[in-house]
């Protein structure tokens, strides 16, 4: 029990500072819940906003266009200035019964107790290993928060010239981060014959001056140190090279739900997200999940956040008794 009162004991957990968990948060504290804290494991709260340096974030939430890193730091002042804990450099190890959670920080491990849980981890991009694309492992192979963290965060461009696999709406959003980092893509591909997302796939990668290449699968990355091309094939069967200094792979998400699935939470074993009934509950009626860890589909900032104000109003009736 040392631990647990060393990291405390509160009315509701959130794990997840990103839209989703900082909005829960601060609904929570305007519906009187007097002991909220928030977990996260980066060193900044405001999730993948705090790497998107481009528009439009903030439009339902504040009325007016932000950029990423504007709007995180709005959902983070919003959810300070209504009283909410934010522990960062934190790390939930665990999900136990009645609960409890197992968690590491710079004061060392140890665990918290909570009366309710939301997990609010949201989601993650596809990496190379998982889309069985061959090739040796040279540098410049990233998917878009990759890319992303170097741009706004660490003042590092891993390329000039990649190759850009995929057309989601995070594919628009990687182009975009290439213009800002002054990179230029030799093209963008699609295994489909239409991009995932027409719009704004199709028009941006014509207003950002990026080949758009549809019917087209990669064969091999190649390269030893470096990426040096990528060898692909149409749909024809005829392939060829281009040469490359990069690979981006954007999109084909899945919930970041590794908590939850190395827990006694029930998951749905085709999407990988923690089985909710329909107030968002988990299997232990003492967990919650809102926001991106939720897979259907991919949600935008603005409907993460109104994922976690919602999530936050059944939690607070809960507590009360009076959720059905």
């Amino acid at each position: 029990m040392s631990d647990i009162r060393k990291y405390g004991i509160y009315d509701v957990a959130i794990i997840g500072a990103g839209p989703a968990g900082l909005a829960a948060a601060a609904e929570l504290k305007r519906s009187g819940v007097e002991r909220v804290v928030v977990l996260d494991r980066e060193t900044g709260a405001g999730g993948i906003p705090r790497h998107c340096g481009h528009p439009p974030f903030g439009i339902v939430e504040y009325k007016r266009v932000l950029t990423g890193p504007s709007y995180a730091k709005r959902i983070v002042a919003t959810a300070l200035e209504s009283g909410v804990t934010i522990l960062l450099k934190t790390t939930v190890t665990s999900l136990g019964t009645e609960g409890v959670l197992g968690i590491v920080s710079p004061d060392g491990p140890g665990e918290l107790q909570a009366k309710r849980v939301l997990l609010a981890t949201g989601t993650r991009e596809t990496p190379r290993s998982a889309r069985m694309v061959s090739g040796q492992r040279a540098l410049g192979i990233c998917n878009t928060g990759a890319l992303q963290s170097m741009v706004y965060l660490k003042n590092r461009i891993p390329f000039k010239r990649p190759l850009v696999v995929g057309t989601e709406v995070v594919s628009f959003s990687a182009l975009w981060t290439c213009k800002k980092a002054g990179i230029r893509p030799v093209a963008m591909i699609e295994e489909k014959s239409h991009p995932t997302v027409r719009w704004p796939i199709y028009y941006g990668a014509r207003f950002f001056n990026v080949p758009l290449l549809l019917e087209i699968q990669i064969m091999s990355i190649n390269g030893h140190e470096r990426i040096e091309s990528v060898r692909i094939r149409d749909a024809k069967g005829n392939e060829k090279e281009i040469s490359c200094d990069g690979v981006l792979f954007t999109g084909q998400f899945t919930p970041e739900s590794t908590l939850a699935r190395t827990s006694h939470l029930e998951i749905n074993q085709i999407t990988g997200e923690p089985l909710v009934d329909d107030y968002g509950r988990c299997s232990d009626p003492n967990y919650y999940a809102a926001g991106n860890v939720l897979f259907a589909p991919v949600k935008v900032a603005g409907k993460c956040w109104q994922g976690g104000r919602e999530a936050a109003r059944l939690i607070v009736k809960d507590l009360a008794g009076s959720l059905k």
